[in-house]
């Protein structure tokens, strides 16, 4: 095994996967994507560990793939499965984080991407931008959509609550 790859996959597989579960909406799709952005990124390590943070290649490769498999049947995300998914909890927190997830899941790939990346990940505009190979007015106008379309959906949901 290449030298530093093994540390590299234990201290951020974590977080891959995390991101991918965001992105994809299915467990089972996710570890198959982080499986293949970390085989992708092992077979290039020489060169993507004298990168000064290897992280945002190996982010690329799994975001290209998460599109990728939206594209490759012409899908719509898949939805969690009730055992995949977070169990209910009556903390109002817990609640609401599971709907902005349910919400997310309903955003087409890229703009989930900018989303998960962006806000979840903590990445800058210009890192995100990077990362997904995209103009960073097109994170910006991504990212503005996703949150209007996230806000509108909780409005909605929270009406609905209010009213049952």
């Amino acid at each position: 095994m290449e030298p530093g790859f093994a540390e590299f996959v234990a201290s951020r597989a974590a977080a891959l996967f995390r991101t991918a579960v965001l992105i994809v909406g299915d467990r089972h799709a996710a570890e198959d994507l982080v499986q293949s952005a970390l085989e992708r990124t092992y077979r290039h390590w020489g060169r993507v560990s004298a990168m000064e943070t290897p992280e945002p290649y190996v982010r690329r490769i799994l975001a290209n793939l998460a599109v990728d498999h939206f594209r490759a049947v012409n899908r719509r995300p898949v939805r969690l499965l009730d055992h995949d998914g977070v169990a209910p909890d009556h903390s109002p927190d817990v609640d609401e984080h599971d709907a902005v997830i349910r919400v997310l899941r309903e955003l087409p790939p890229r703009m989930r991407a900018v989303l998960v990346l962006r806000y979840f990940d903590d990445l800058t505009e210009a890192q995100v931008a990077e990362v997904l190979g995209i103009a960073v007015g097109t994170v910006k106008s991504q990212a503005a959509r996703g949150l209007a379309k996230l806000r509108e959906a909780m409005a909605s949901q929270e009406q609905e609550e209010r009213t049952a």
